[in-house]
């Protein structure tokens, strides 16, 4: 995630192109659909899970509970896409609200909408530093290591032979490859192996993935640090199936020019590598082909998911960054994307041969399901020197909140820079920034654009994005931004 922060298959089904029938198999506990072989000298796709299925891919999207009463949503997610992510649902304090008592209403809510369209599901998340069920912060040393096995066997055993992957671990890392100081961390710097081989005992047959963001451009340090664990992992036998790259671009020129050998780099360890929570600003037409024709360009790139399917489900909303506008309208991107993945190469995903045909899972049998109520927004407008800052809640649960402040230049010239101040309520910490650099306290934070979104023109604006624990959800105070 970024989600509040979004994928293929040790077993691989065959998607039906040009009216072939389909014969069904049974493989374990999972139902898997083979298709005749894909023809990528035939029709082109014409929806984005049939143009990425002629090379063997997957293209995904995120979804929350709410949006299960949205008819427009479900419209084009049914339409357009074959693999679905749940945006908070599957999240360790949705699942664990209490020691010991896990609860599963909107994870199988949006588990069993999916795979009763034909859709497989990728589990996000089981290990992470934000969004924790409320008791881990009492807990340290062994008692949270403890802990933290119990809630991964519990949520993979609820859901054992149903996935296609789970992202065991998500965000481990700090932007200068060490890894990040958590309170998972401070368990000991073993918390990841742990984690990963508890997973494979809990469920052999899903694909096992680590995911982080800022992961995307080869030469950065968290990139390499990733890498480098990676790396380690395989040399030591340590159940590791993929990498996930959230792939969070934010215009100009983010996509990285050596974005396809990272991909590659990853590749060449040993595991797949997805692109799991794709968002652009503005949608640039360049960079969503470039992303996409990266991800078509490395064998082991199993698929796209894109963090929402609308601008207005967007957790950066205010960017435009997704494929289908407000209306429910497939943008200039939503083409570049479908062209792209039609000039696709022959070779499946993870092999170096020609395809017998992608992949995609019949649904496993639903489980019991319940309402949930929808996420809630407020918004408040402060101001500053130069510059404006206005803040928005895009998204709070029982332990937190995610922010997401708008920077504006209300200057005639253009800025060089800006910083943004604000104070956190009491009790509150700062768990993750993104787009920005924090330079301030736990209590008042100061953050400083990041090296690629500090020049705004005149009228111009930009965004960064933060997520804080806390017992309340009480909105930072005191805001005010300078330009440089």
């Amino acid at each position: 995630m970024r989600d509040v922060s979004a994928v293929p298959k040790r077993r691989r089904t065959k998607l039906l192109l040009g009216g072939v029938c389909a014969v069904a198999i049974a493989v374990s506990s999972v139902a898997l659909t083979t298709f005749a072989h894909a023809d990528l000298t035939g029709p082109t796709g014409t929806t984005l899970k049939a143009a990425a299925e002629r090379s063997g891919r997957y293209f995904g999207a995120a979804m929350g509970a709410d949006r299960l009463s949205d008819s427009g949503f479900l419209t084009i997610a049914n339409r357009e896409f074959d693999m679905m992510t749940a945006v908070n649902e599957m999240k360790p304090d949705a699942t664990e609200p209490q020691r010991g008592q896990f609860n599963f209403t909107n994870g199988d809510r949006i588990y069993n909408w999916a795979v009763q369209h034909g859709m497989r599901v990728r589990g996000h998340t089981l290990a992470w530093h934000a969004q924790q069920p409320w008791f881990w912060g009492s807990l340290s040393g062994s008692a949270l290591r403890q802990a933290m096995i119990d809630h991964i066997n519990g949520v993979m055993g609820h859901y054992k032979g149903k996935l296609a992957y789970w992202d065991v671990v998500n965000e481990a890392f700090a932007e200068d490859g060490s890894r990040r100081n958590s309170n998972l961390q401070q368990t000991g710097n073993d918390w990841i192996e742990v984690a990963f081989r508890t997973a494979r005992n809990a469920d052999p047959s899903v694909k096992l993935c680590y995911n982080d963001y800022n992961i995307e451009n080869w030469s950065y340090g968290k990139t390499q640090g990733v890498y480098r664990m990676i790396q380690d992992f395989k040399s030591r036998g340590v159940p590791i199936d993929c990498v996930g790259l959230q792939t969070h671009f934010t215009g100009g020129s983010s996509l990285p020019s050596n974005f396809q050998t990272t991909l590659s780099s990853f590749a060449a360890l040993g595991v797949d590598v997805a692109l799991t929570e794709v968002d652009v600003t503005n949608s640039s037409t360049t960079q969503y082909a470039g992303l996409t024709q990266a991800c078509m360009n490395v064998p082991r790139c199993v698929g796209i998911t894109t963090w929402g399917i609308r601008d207005s489900d967007s957790w950066r909303g205010s960017e435009n960054p997704l494929l289908f506008d407000r209306n429910s309208n497939p943008k200039p991107a939503y083409t570049s994307v479908l062209n792209a993945l039609n000039a696709a190469t022959t070779t499946v995903p993870g092999t170096s041969t020609s395809p017998s045909a992608p992949v995609s899972t019949s649904p496993s049998a639903p489980v019991s399901t319940s309402p949930s109520a929808p996420v809630s927004t407020s918004p408040s407008t402060p101001s500053g020197t130069g510059c404006t800052a206005t803040y928005s809640t895009v998204n709070s649960w029982g332990g937190g909140y995610q922010g997401e402040v708008t920077v504006t230049n209300n200057g005639s010239s253009a800025l060089g820079g800006w910083t943004v101040s604000l104070t956190l309520a009491g009790g509150q910490t700062l768990a993750n920034i993104w787009n920005g650099i924090n330079t301030g306290t736990s209590g008042r934070i100061n953050v400083r654009n990041a090296t690629y979104n500090g020049t705004v023109g005149a009228n111009a604006s930009t965004s960064f994005g933060f997520l804080v624990n806390g017992s309340t959800n009480t909105a930072p105070g005191t805001l005010s931004c300078t330009g440089s």
